[in-house]
């Protein structure tokens, strides 16, 4: 039987490690790989060129491209998560002493507004701490990755002079998120940001999602059993990741990794693919896309994703 060739970006990471080696291969299909750094210019080449066959791509990215009639098809296959208190900082001589400082505030926001960690930042700045959203102006760096989408009245061009992080040390913005507060002139807008992010994930299961895999429609019609293969393909590329983690054969663990490691320490598995265990956390992004004006209603997770990985978990 012939094989089909599919090209496809990703980033290399502890849990898709073995399917870019080649340890882990699919039935039916080989799979190209392209190398694109930074990333994001991978998310913006496939939603606005369908430039691969399939990529990995951020969250919000996908949610507000498919609010603009993008025919892209989600897998649920979760590669990317976090916590997101760390993705706030301040310029260490502002007068920001509290989350609600930043209310009545010009505000900067590390690319562009729909990024997700910037989404995720905000919606704990409103969940965690009481921030009203709406009283903020939201000063973005860069454009969106979707072309359609229109921002809201609050959010503008960062302007100026400088980077955003320049604006942040010399103090001409109080304060950013979708960034951490680190490096000179920087703070963390939330102490023991770590310690929060954690707390929040054991409380309330808040357990961020980032980035998933998604595909083009007319690839997915082309070859209706991709989905399943390459959602089997990560699972099994996962698994091994996990097993090299828990028997401690990773040398040297990157930021990543250890975010992993704190979550087993109550979750056996950190990084749950599927709908159903992530069911919680998919639908407080999409609430807080909504309430953000990133998307204008909130869309059917079933409609979203590829309809025989609907019940699948991995």
């Amino acid at each position: 039987m012939t094989r089909t060739t599919i090209t496809m970006v990703t980033r290399s990471q502890g849990n898709n490690r073995a399917l870019k080696t080649g340890a882990v291969t699919l039935p039916d299909y080989d799979l190209a790989f392209e190398e694109v750094a930074p990333l994001p210019r991978a998310f913006r080449r496939m939603v606005r060129d369908g430039a691969y066959d399939v990529s990995e791509m951020a969250l919000t990215t996908f949610l507000c491209a498919r609010a603009h009639g993008s025919d892209l098809v989600g897998l649920p296959i979760f590669l990317v998560r976090d916590f997101h208190h760390k993705s706030m900082a301040r310029a260490a001589t502002s007068d920001i002493a509290a989350p609600k400082d930043l209310e009545g505030r010009r505000v900067g926001v590390n690319r562009g507004y729909t990024v997700t960690t910037g989404v995720w930042a905000r919606a704990i700045l409103a969940m965690d701490y009481g921030v009203d959203l709406d009283r903020i102006t939201w000063a973005r760096s860069d454009d969106e990755h979707v072309a359609e989408f229109v921002r809201p009245a609050n959010v503008e061009e960062l302007g100026g002079s400088g980077t955003l992080e320049e604006q942040l040390a010399s103090g001409t913005l109080p304060a950013a998120v979708g960034m951490p507060g680190t490096g000179e002139g920087l703070a963390p807008l939330i102490d023991d940001a770590f310690a929060a992010g954690l707390q929040a994930f054991r409380d309330r299961g808040l357990y961020p999602i980032n980035h998933l895999i998604v595909l083009r429609r007319e690839v997915h019609e082309a070859h209706p059993d991709l989905a399943t293969q390459m959602f089997d393909a990560f699972v099994q590329s996962k698994r091994l990741y996990l097993d090299d983690l828990r028997a401690g054969r990773i040398a040297e663990p990157a930021a990543t990794d250890k975010v992993h490691q704190a979550v087993m320490e109550t979750h056996d598995d950190p990084l749950p693919y599927g709908i159903a265990p992530n069911l919680a956390v998919l639908e407080t992004l999409m609430q807080a896309a909504v309430s953000q004006r990133i998307v204008p209603a909130p869309q059917a997770l079933d409609t979203l994703f590829a309809a025989d990985l609907l019940e699948r978990v991995g």
